[in-house]
């Protein structure tokens, strides 16, 4: 069953506006699935096939002229030496969406794209299914159990498969395989003891330090392979807000999965039972709902950047909306009951920056939705609604 996706608008507008489209994402986010259901008459090739790739390498331009279509062109950064000819292609034919490409390696994909198609291609980044589209197919699930499944389509287009297995396989087949293309592991346990601290550390602030000394690895390694990690589109990285305020901000990340049910899989979570008393499921909540979030930026295009809040006087928010002209901050907890508490951060941040701040919102598990002083509370599967 093929699950329309939110980001559909945002891709028939640039394929109408550019003659390039080149959309992005983690490996089984469904990008090749929602090309092939939103373009059925332009032809499919992938450069994961062996046999496709030696014929782009050997004879571009007879490659990229078999249909006078165009193309959608699967993980095009195995082959960047095409995109100078895809240049030169559509800049004598001038038409819109001709060719669509994909690809699962931001940092490759991103480079290659920058130096040739500059001002040719749209760039969308496609992210496993949104609270929304899943509930397509699961209308109620509870929050343990979209913890446990995460977002990938393959577990809700085949529900037979069980999550944790998924996971396992998922993390051997794409993650450990993509890694080796571009990093040297000389020892996969301590990478795969990396992988699994980092997702216990879930909503915290990211110190590679820290992680060196508990991997036994230096702290440039710690850093190179984050950077990895970010360029495969496992971990996120949320920048600190920085503001011209006379506080002293903490000024590292703080470090989300692309996939709460990735992380829920490293951080040992093999059953959805294990998460009714887990000292992990408020940061792995908090991983849901920024990613979510996060997707609504991507498949709506909100003008919006996301950042942490935090000071050396441990005052926090955990997400602001920057939309430029103002800011949104929310508040993120697990729990199904509201406490007043909830509140201290909303409040400390409207009085530090008052002509900044727009809305304050409380996102929680809880079914009760209403305005709480200056502030909303919001269900998590209302959050990016609209």
């Amino acid at each position: 069953m093929f699950i329309s996706r939110e980001i559909y608008n945002e891709l028939i507008e640039s394929c109408n506006t550019f003659p390039v489209v080149t959309i992005t994402g983690p490996r089984q986010s469904g990008k090749t699935t929602l090309l092939k259901n939103v373009f059925p008459d332009k032809k499919y090739v992938s450069l994961e096939d062996p046999d496709v790739r030696q014929l782009a390498l050997a004879d571009p331009r007879t490659f990229l002229n078999q249909s006078d279509t165009g193309l959608i062109i699967d993980e095009i950064q195995r082959v960047p030496e095409l995109v100078s000819y895809i240049q030169g292609i559509v800049d004598r034919l001038q038409l819109p969406g001709y060719y669509i490409l994909s690809g699962s390696q931001q940092f490759e994909l991103s480079q290659t794209i920058s130096q040739s198609l500059a001002g040719r291609t749209a760039i969308l980044r496609l992210l496993p299914f949104s609270l929304h589209e899943i509930q397509v197919v699961s209308t109620n699930s509870t929050v343990d159990e979209i913890i446990y499944k995460g977002f990938y389509p393959r577990v809700y287009n085949q529900p037979e498969i069980n999550p944790t297995r998924y996971y396992s396989s998922y993390l051997e087949t794409y993650i450990e395989r993509d890694l080796r293309q571009l990093i040297n592991v000389k020892d996969l346990r301590q990478f795969e003891l990396f992988l699994r601290l980092c997702a216990g550390r879930v909503g915290q602030i990211f110190v590679a330090s820290n992680l060196a000394n508990e991997v036994g690895v230096t702290v440039p390694t710690i850093q190179s392979w984050l950077s990895i990690l970010e360029a495969s589109y496992v971990v996120y990285l949320l920048q600190p807000f920085h503001a011209n305020i006379s506080k002293r901000l903490i000024k590292s990340p703080k470090i989300f999965f692309y996939d709460v049910g990735l992380a829920a899989f490293l951080s040992g979570i093999n059953e959805q039972y294990q998460l009714f008393n887990s000292p992990l499921k408020g940061s792995l909540f908090e991983n849901l709902v920024v990613m979510e979030m996060l997707k609504n930026k991507y498949n709506r295009f909100k003008p919006y950047q996301l950042y942490h809040y935090r000071d050396s006087n441990s005052n926090e928010v955990d997400l602001i909306m920057d939309y430029s002209t103002h800011l949104d901050a929310m508040e993120i907890k697990s729990s199904q009951t509201f406490d007043s508490s909830f509140l201290k951060g909303l409040k400390y941040i409207r009085e530090l920056l008052p002509q900044k701040i727009r809305n304050t919102t409380v996102c929680y598990s809880g079914e009760i939705e209403q305005t709480v002083g200056d502030s909303k509370l919001v269900n998590y599967k209302n959050i990016a609604r609209g």
